[in-house]
């Protein structure tokens, strides 16, 4: 979808004005308001020519008492229309973007992880923050507007011919001019906007990934480089804007100088008519209004114009997002109350990404097959790239696999219900993401089926009960963004109560213990003792002694199983897994 060359796009505008169906009284009401605001635009000149050439003139004093009563009450009215027609078009665009950032997060927390391994995270929130703010311009000051102005152009210009044709060609006379230059301007604020979105999304991509790598960037006395390119980006963006303020500081003196133009026309056609009686003094007047009315909704056309393109290129930006086909494939209705627990993966093949025609496939898992009995804990091991987490990732389809069957119960995950699915897998990762909330809602994300002393237990039983209690406030201590007021290891910790008290019949831990200390490997490691009994569990570690005590262990390498046994079985057999264990034994004692 681009709108690229066009003023803007129907189909587009169409597509977005969809999301107003449900507010059809609010978008009728500000039709109406449209309407009557363009009818009345007239009223006062009108008021004013009758004034001067009826009352003035006669100088019936009572009457242009009236007269003044009456111009009062119009612009009173006038006035209460105008804050009735904003307050409609203005609740109008804000329930329209409410719904439609619904639909857009809505549609994203659906994607699947490769576009988020793909797209920077700023670029997510330009498009739910910014360019949604945008499109409520499309209401509140586009369309409708628009709409008002175009409507109030031609009840003027209607009004203008019917008071003196002769008058309103003259007044006419400058507006070829004002056309042309409205298109001119048009055409190169188009291009400008969509520049302007451009920045504003690399922007916020850059300052967001750097407030979060803000560690990395010190530890590694960065400041400085990493300050020299925000400041290229942040000048693109103030170049990108001051374009934008340059057509409109060149636009409105043009439109200022043809309205001026114009009025000097009539001023002085119409003197003359005064000096022959062709031409009433309140003709005259009346027409100097006219023109700055009319001259008035053209200038704020092509800024409501440009409100317009603003919003469409934010449109275009999101509905391409709505449109991307990067939702899992939900897959079957399946979805028992109770799973025993039983995994299979049989002739599995995967690989990240896509490959041309011309281009074979990097294949990661190359004709993975194994078979987990319930209740029974496995352990993957073998060197980095090896595909030990890409396994656990297929289970909770987190990536789709190219070829072969995973199945759960006998049943292939791919006809469970997938929120079911992922219901009965609990998760404990390496890197521990933590939100900025408190201890007791990050174990239990705000479930409100796991009461507060389950948490307390589960904490207890896995050891993390005694970090806990000395926080101030203990469950209700607020650890901040991604949990930095903890330190690895109490965030692994909290990640392993969470999988305790969400007590789900198959288990994963990758990685789990790869970044804590001795002291906290050995509580985690007495923890996973606990946590994977009578539950089929499948842990993935570098450190091979906290591994021993597994059912089986699987050997991959370079995207295959090359051994599997137990731990003094690999022992024996003089393989891979030997000389994985003699590596780390040697840096264990270096170390």
């Amino acid at each position: 979808m681009s709108n690229s060359g066009k003023a803007f796009d129907l189909h587009i505008l169409g597509r977005i004005l969809r999301f107003a169906e449900p507010y059809k009284k609010i978008l009728a009401a500000s039709v109406v308001l449209t309407i009557a605001l363009a009818l009345l635009t007239p009223i006062r000149p009108l008021i004013t020519q009758f004034t001067l050439d009826k009352l003035v003139a006669t100088g019936d004093e009572p009457g242009l008492i009236r007269m003044t009563l009456l111009m009062l009450g119009v612009l009173i009215f006038q006035s209460f229309l105008q804050y009735l027609h904003t307050w409609n078009t203005n609740l109008l665009g804000q329930n329209v973007v409410r719904d439609l950032r619904y639909t857009l997060f809505e549609k994203m927390m659906h994607f699947r992880i490769p576009y988020f391994d793909r797209t920077p995270v700023g670029t997510g929130v330009t498009r739910s923050v910014s360019d949604m703010e945008t499109i409520a311009d499309i209401f509140s000051e586009g369309v409708i507007v628009i709409i008002g102005d175009l409507l109030q152009l031609i009840v003027i210009i209607a009004v203008m011919f019917a008071v003196d044709w002769r008058l309103a060609l003259i007044s006419l006379s400058t507006v070829p001019l004002l056309i042309i230059a409205t298109n001119i301007f048009k055409n190169r604020i188009k291009t400008t906007f969509t520049e302007v979105r451009n920045q504003v999304a690399a922007l916020n991509t850059f300052v967001q990934e750097h407030l979060t790598g803000m560690r990395i960037v010190q530890v590694f006395g960065r400041e400085d480089e990493e300050y020299k390119r925000f400041v290229e980006i942040n000048d693109k963006h103030r170049k990108a804007n001051n374009r934008s303020v340059w057509y409109y500081s060149i636009f409105f003196p043009v439109v200022e100088i043809l309205s001026a133009i114009s009025i000097g026309l009539i001023v002085w056609w119409g003197a003359g008519g005064i000096i022959t009686q062709d031409v009433t003094f309140g003709n005259l007047v009346a027409f100097i209004m006219y023109i700055n009315m009319l001259f008035r909704p053209i200038r704020e056309l092509a800024d409501k114009f440009n409100t317009l393109q603003m919003g469409m290129v934010s449109s275009e930006r999101i509905l391409t997002l709505l449109d991307q086909e990067e939702q899992v494939v939900v897959g079957g209705q399946f979805n028992p109350g109770q799973i025993r627990g039983e995994i299979e993966f049989r002739n599995v093949w995967f690989h990240y990404g896509s490959s041309t025609e011309n281009e074979a496939p990097n294949w990661v898992l190359k004709g993975i097959s194994f078979h987990i009995r319930p209740g029974e804990t496995i352990s993957i091991v073998g060197p980095t790239g090896a595909g030990k987490t890409s396994i656990v990732g297929l289970l909770n389809r987190f990536y789709e696999i190219q070829k072969g069957e995973i199945l759960l119960d006998g049943v292939d995950i791919r006809n469970y219900d997938l929120a079911g699915l992922r219901r009965h897998i609990g998760m404990v990762m390496q890197d521990v993401f933590l939100f900025s909330d408190t201890i007791a809602n990050n174990i239990s994300l705000k479930n409100p089926d796991i009461p507060f002393e389950k948490m307390k237990t589960s904490a207890q039983s896995i050891g993390a009960d005694g970090f806990i209690d000395k926080l101030p406030g203990n469950y209700d201590f607020v650890v901040q963004e991604r949990g930095h007021l903890l330190s690895t290891g109490q965030r692994q910790l909290l990640s392993f109560v969470r999988a305790h008290v969400y007590d789900t019949p198959v288990l994963v831990l990758d990685e789990a213990t790869s970044s804590v200390d001795p002291e906290t490997e050995e509580m985690i490691t007495k923890a996973t003792r606990q946590v994977t009994q009578r539950r089929t569990s499948i842990v993935i570690a570098h450190r091979l002694a906290t591994i021993q005590g597994a059912d089986r262990i699987l050997v991959l390498q370079e995207g295959t199983i090359v051994e599997s046994g137990s731990h003094q079985e690999l022992l024996n057999r003089e393989g891979l897994y030997k000389h994985l264990v003699e590596i780390q034994f040697r840096k264990g004692n270096r170390a």
